[in-house]
């Protein structure tokens, strides 16, 4: 085959070097020299290419002789210019584009110049794709990726300590969708699962977001709801400057904010060599007020299922008081060099740092019921801590970089591109310590549970209301917790023009790419027993009070805690302690080696002036090596599992059809097959007991998920920057995974109150609409031409086929991570000295965990965010902006089985920024 391959290519170099044809490259900028991306290459009337994410473009195989070259953009002036092709030879030219009118009124802080970019990109890809530019992000006030990606039509994300981490694409949970920097996927720092954590990223770190719903056969196939790629900055045509400094203010946590960011690009060595770095670096202080409560119900009837006519009441209570400190740096690095026209290298590279500082104050009313008229629980209360290293915090230390190599190069109409990719994620947590103190036996407690939102419960009798001589230690651990996920990654493709001009032109692309994976975890958790009751005694004379006067989840008061520096100071390896090695724990570790080879083929064809089509076939082999542990509850003994093998291979066809019915009128439809991997801790061959009763297991033979996706939309681009937008989707999925609990389950002959495995659920179908709108108002009166409105609506009927969970199988149920409705909307003014821009967001409830039953499936609430920001120009140069996020006090709600019943909600505050951005061209 390797043979085989060689005297393909060197048959194709000896007839592309005796063609009598030549080559047109170059770059395509504003007046600013920097690119445009997206722009649309017209030669002799037929568009032949876009440019790509950096500006470049090339035209191969084009006969020698006079021709004449167009290439427009959304918002810009058409440039028109004749050119001359010499055989055998390369012309190189740049294109500079200048702004159209509403552009060049608007030209100084203007939130349009951000809209052109994406809208040319978007409209120039021949998939279906959303795209967002750098300079229209900074128009949101949105600080990492994650609240970036939620403007996107048809996403919207999961929120930790009021920042975005997780993000939904159309209505599929955000393991079955996938994120890449510069074309690569990131690797993640969570153990258990492949959902990437979207806040490690700052939202100015990049050039662009570009979100491909339907993906092409040269892309990797695991993207069921889409694929996010994060495109970093290329080097401009001359130095540019350019920054951000500013701070804030967080009302929860009473606490101010900072951050800064610089952008530094050159050119070098006569232009050859483009260099640019970019620095973000954001210290935020954090805090959220938090009440938890899981469910229960009084079966008096000895029935197996839930009667919404029986009483039905909180059996645990949680009030939890967080602090927390943020620090996110970012550093990126971007070089490339052009040795001649026909060959350039790249090198990029990003490196993400965040450390986040948690401290966590936990009552917990547990095992509350009613006995003979009086409500009892059992009480504890929890301080989470580190040692003084560790700024006596609980630190999650993670870490993202990503460095690829990569190459283009033109051997006559073959064109060859490769890359080499590093990427390695880890999140290090060490000397995390918990210190517990409870009652012995279940205190009488007081209860209000006539409102489930907001059941409340506090103790009867004064000593148990406090922390006192009353209770006992119930609990001192520390763990050290290491996840480390390193990938390596190749490939190589090429790009053969057949027919490079008339109706008919075509181009055939093939490749192939190699992934390989290792991703470990290793935890070591320690137990600790004091000498005697002085620690005890002691901890209570370090008592600090950390109710709050306005604690905004409810009418809560956490009450006193053991401080967290009496706990981080404690020398738990002295004379004073006795630890012991918690096995039961340990089995959470586990080593995973994963290596997929893939390979595609695929033809650009041209069908006449308007129809273009792009069809192929993508091939991926999976293989898979997971090693964890097994705990024996009986014989306290931890084994290892020996490892777990499989491998399965995926045909994945796929067709985009794109037809210009007008000029700027599009219809497009996609027919793809996808897939995604079960998580990584799902395949892991372990055995973990918590508490002596409740057993989870793993699943080495769950199937991936697969998807059957059907898209049709039609777009229609404003030549004054604008877009209207609708179209449907469907997805036929198979194999869904989720995990499987349930109560009182016999397994190997022992009884367990709680049995949880990931399984393949079953079957869902997912029909979708989407609908979106941005354009400046003049078209509705003069007036009104300051006036923007961007809006985006997704609809989405999911329903689950052939569940295969016991006791649920006849069930009516939609597929987990899917809103039905997702809505985002912003009115923007814009007078070019000042851009200002009310932000919504929505996003109706979605089932999150499927549960044994009805009654405990976990809900992620209904969401409306209200974000508002302005930029207004002190001077070309200078820009002052000012942010306010959370306007509405959105908490982080899910419910159990019913909406009225809470079983999380936290609430983070409204928080501000302000600071000056200034651009400084060379």
């Amino acid at each position: 085959m390797r043979n085989l391959l060689l005297l393909c290519f060197l048959t194709l170099l000896c007839t592309c070097v005796c063609a009598q044809t030549g080559t047109l490259t170059g770059r395509v900028v504003d007046e600013s020299n920097l690119p445009l991306a997206g722009a649309t290459v017209i030669v002799n009337t037929e568009a032949i290419t876009v440019a790509d994410a950096n500006g470049f473009f090339n035209v191969r195989s084009l006969p020698t002789g006079e021709h004449a070259l167009k290439v427009t953009y959304i918002g810009f002036t058409d440039f028109d210019q004749p050119i001359t092709i010499t055989a055998g030879e390369t012309t190189e030219m740049d294109v500079l584009m200048k702004p159209g009118v509403l552009l060049a009124e608007v030209a100084i802080v203007s939130q349009l110049r951000g809209q052109a970019r994406a809208l040319s990109t978007q409209q120039a890809a021949v998939n279906i794709t959303n795209v967002i530019a750098a300079d229209q992000i900074g128009r949101f006030p949105d600080q990492n990726i994650g609240d970036a990606l939620k403007r996107v039509p048809g996403i919207n994300v999961q929120y930790d300590q009021g920042e975005a981490r997780f993000g939904n694409i159309r209505g599929t949970a955000p393991q079955l969708s996938s994120v890449m920097i510069n074309g690569e996927r990131i690797p993640s720092a969570e153990a258990e699962v492949r959902s990437i954590q979207l806040d490690l990223i700052p939202s100015d770190m990049v050039q662009a977001v570009e979100v491909s719903k339907a993906v092409t056969p040269d892309m990797d196939a695991d993207a069921i709801g889409g694929a996010a790629n994060l495109v970093t900055r290329a080097a401009p045509y001359e130095r540019r400057i350019s920054g951000t400094l500013g701070g804030g203010y967080n009302l929860l946590a009473e606490q101010p904010t900072f951050n800064g960011g610089l952008i530094y690009g050159d050119r070098y060595a006569d232009g050859k060599l483009g260099v640019i770095f970019s620095g973000s670096y954001f210290n935020n202080q954090l805090g959220s007020d938090n009440v938890e409560a899981e469910w229960t119900y009084d079966d008096e009837n000895d029935n197996d299922r839930f009667d919404e006519g029986e009483n039905n009441y909180p059996e645990e209570i949680q009030i939890r008081q967080y602090y927390l400190q943020r620090i996110r740096q970012s550093y990126s690095l971007s070089l490339d060099y052009k040795f001649d026209p026909k060959n350039t290298i790249f090198f990029r590279g990003i490196y993400n740092h965040r450390n986040d500082w948690e401290n966590r104050y936990r009552a917990v009313y547990k095992d509350i019921e009613e006995e003979d008229g009086q409500w009892v629980a059992e009480l504890e209360r929890q301080t989470k801590s580190g040692t003084e290293d560790e700024k006596y915090a609980r630190l999650e230390d993670q870490k993202m970089m990503n460095f690829s190599l990569s190459g283009e190069h033109l051997f006559g109409k073959l064109k060859t591109t490769w890359s080499a990719n590093y990427a390695r994620a880890s999140e290090d947590r060490p000397n995390e310590r918990y210190y517990e103190i409870a009652t012995d036996d279940v205190v009488p407690v007081n209860v209000d549970f006539d409102n489930p939102e907001e059941p409340l419960i506090n103790a009867t009798e004064s000593a148990f209301q406090n922390p006192s001589s009353a209770w006992e230690l119930s609990e001192i651990t520390e763990e050290t917790q290491f996840t480390e996920d390193v990938d390596v990654n190749g490939r190589l493709d090429f790009e053969l023009p057949l027919a490079t001009t008339g109706p008919s032109r075509n181009a055939l692309k093939f490749g192939a790419r190699l992934r390989t994976k290792n991703k470990v975890r290793d935890n070591d958790f320690y137990e600790y027993e004091p000498v005697g009751d002085n620690v005890f005694n002691q901890g209570l004379n370090n008592l600090e009070d950390q109710s709050r006067d306005n604690f905004l989840a409810g009418d809560y008061q956490a009450g006193s805690f053991i401080s967290r520096e009496y706990v981080g100071d404690l020398n738990l390896r002295g004379a004073d302690f006795e630890g012991e090695q918690a096995l039961s724990e340990l089995a959470g570790n586990f080593d995973a080696d994963e290596n997929i080879i893939g390979a595609y083929a695929m033809l650009e064809q041209q069908l006449g002036p308007k129809l273009l089509a792009v069809a192929g076939l993508r091939l991926e082999r999976t293989s898979l090596e997971y090693s964890g542990f097994r705990y024996d509850d009986e014989e306290e003994t931890l084994t290892a599992t020996g490892k777990a093998t499989s491998d399965y291979t995926n045909l994945l066809p796929g067709l985009h059809l794109k037809y210009n019915l007008k000029k700027n009128t599009i219809l497009r439809f996609a027919y793809t097959n996808t897939l995604a991997r079960p998580n990584y801790f799902d395949l892991v061959p372990y055995r973990q007991i918590e508490d002596g009763e409740d057993l989870s297991i793993g699943n080495p033979d769950i199937d991936p998920t697969r998807s059957l996706n059907l898209d049709l939309m039609v777009e229609h681009y404003f030549g004054n920057i604008g877009l209207v937008s609708g179209g449907v989707f469907f997805k036929d999925i198979s194999d869904f995974i989720v995990n499987q609990s349930l109560d009182d389950f016999t397994f190997e002959g022992t009884e367990y109150g709680s049995f949880t495995q990931p399984i393949n659920g079953g079957n869902a179908n997912l029909l979708g609409l989407e609908v979106a709108f941005q354009r400046q108002l003049d078209f509705i009166a003069p007036a009104l031409r300051n006036f923007g409105l961007y809006f985006n609506y997704t609809f989405i009927d999911s329903k689950v086929t052939e569940f295969n969970f016991e006791g649920r199988e006849n069930e009516d149920l939609s597929l987990p991570g899917a809103p039905k409705h997702t809505l985002n909307a912003s009115l923007a003014y814009d007078t070019g000295n000042l851009t200002t821009r009310l932000s919504l967001n929505y996003a109706s409830s979605f089932i999150d965990e499927v549960g044994d039953e009805a009654f405990t499936d976990v809900n992620y609430n209904a969401v409306t965010y209200l974000d508002f920001n302005f930029n207004y120009s002190l001077s070309p140069r200078f820009t002052l902006y000012g942010n306010a996020n959370n306007l509405l006090n959105q908490p982080l709600r899910y419910f159990q089985g019913s909406s009225e019943r809470t079983f999380q909600a936290e609430y983070y505050n409204v928080r501000f920024d302000l600071g000056v951005k200034f651009d400084l061209a060379k």
